[in-house]
This record gives structure tokens, C-alpha cells and sequence, in this order.
């Protein structure tokens, strides 16, 4: 559970665009730009995480977005996008493509609940397997993810312009599990 007192989970909505957006470059830029900001990945920050890709994401029907709201705003999210075959063997079409929590909460169980909920969407959806990529040097979150019951199948990379940056590839059964059992 969580030690979130306010902590509600729910389906975004295209209200949600401009927050989403917001929690994702603060999240992004936290993670991935720790020795300062160059142009290139400002550029990339700028047009990727905008409220304008986040309404195309919420209005796309293969996508689906739940949100951690406390009672001021939006603080975590996790994104699902299906008919995304997954870069290697072991991964199904299912891919969480984002979970964010912003730093400030972390530790206090939003990540996990914003999984759970994610897993049982999508085995009440029919999706037996869920995969994912991470930064090969994001280690909490790799950690997080092996501590959730996700096995590691390889490896893939993320390519922006003409630079690519190792991700590790989890996968894991989307039902009955260690992040679930004895939550159904």
C-alpha cells in the first residue's frame, strides 16, 4: 500500500495533457540530464514531452494512462501502449512505456500501486505478458522493477537522432504474480 494519505488512482483524461507533460520533463531532465542541460537533449525534452503529444496519446485508443492524484495535482503516472512488439524474444505487444513518479514522493508506494493497477488493466484486458525498457544506468529503477517480479530478457536501445543509449528489456506475466498476489 501507500503512505500517501490522498492518493487516488484514475484513468487520465485529456485534462491531463499539460500536467502529464510537465511531470515528464521534470521527471526526464532529473533523471537523464545529471551533468547539465546541452541543446540536443533540451531540443528533445521540448518536442517530446509537450501537452500537445500528450492529447495525441490520450486520444489514441491503444494507448491508456492512469494517474496518482493527491489533492493538489498529478504527482505519477504510468502509460501502457499495446501493439508495441517488444524489441526482443520474451516480450509480448504490451509495453509499459512510461512510469513516472516525481522525486519528491518517491518511496512512498505510488510507483507500486500505479503498477499494480497497470498489470490488473491488462489482465482483465486479456494481455498475459508486459515488457519494458529502462536505462542500463538507471539503477533504482532497474532494481524496482526486478523487486516487482519482472525478469530481465535483454537488451535494446534508445535512439535519438543519431545517439543511442543502452535500455535493459523486463518482462513479466501481467496476472497472478509477486506485485499482485493475494491483491485479486
Amino acid at each position: 500500500m501507500t503512505d500517501h494519505p490522498d492518493l487516488t488512482l484514475r484513468v487520465a483524461d485529456m485534462e491531463d495533457a499539460s500536467s502529464l507533460a510537465a511531470l515528464s520533463l521534470e521527471v526526464w531532465v532529473g533523471t537523464y540530464l545529471r551533468e547539465g542541460v546541452s541543446g540536443f537533449f533540451a531540443d528533445y525534452a521540448l518536442a517530446e514531452l509537450t501537452a500537445a503529444r500528450f492529447e495525441t496519446h490520450l486520444a489514441n485508443p491503444q494507448e491508456h494512462f492512469i494517474v496518482s492524484q493527491n489533492r493538489v495535482g498529478i504527482d505519477g503516472y504510468i502509460r501502457l501502449s499495446r501493439g508495441s512488439p517488444g524489441p526482443v524474444a520474451g516480450c509480448s505487444d504490451v509495453e509499459i512505456t512510461t512510469l513516472y513518479v516525481q522525486p519528491r514522493h518517491h518511496g512512498r508506494g505510488i510507483g507500486t500501486a500505479l503498477l499494480r493497477a497497470a498489470l490488473a488493466h491488462c489482465a482483465e484486458e486479456g494481455a498475459a505478458r508486459v515488457w519494458l525498457a529502462s536505462n542500463a544506468e538507471n539503477t533504482p529503477a532497474k532494481a524496482f522493477y526486478l523487486s516487482q517480479g519482472f525478469d530481465r530478457v535483454g537488451e535494446t536501445q534508445f535512439v535519438i537522432d543519431d545517439q543511442s543509449y543502452l535500455n535493459d528489456v523486463f518482462a513479466r506475466l501481467s496476472g497472478v504474480s509477486l506485485a499482485v498476489r493475494g491483491r485479486r
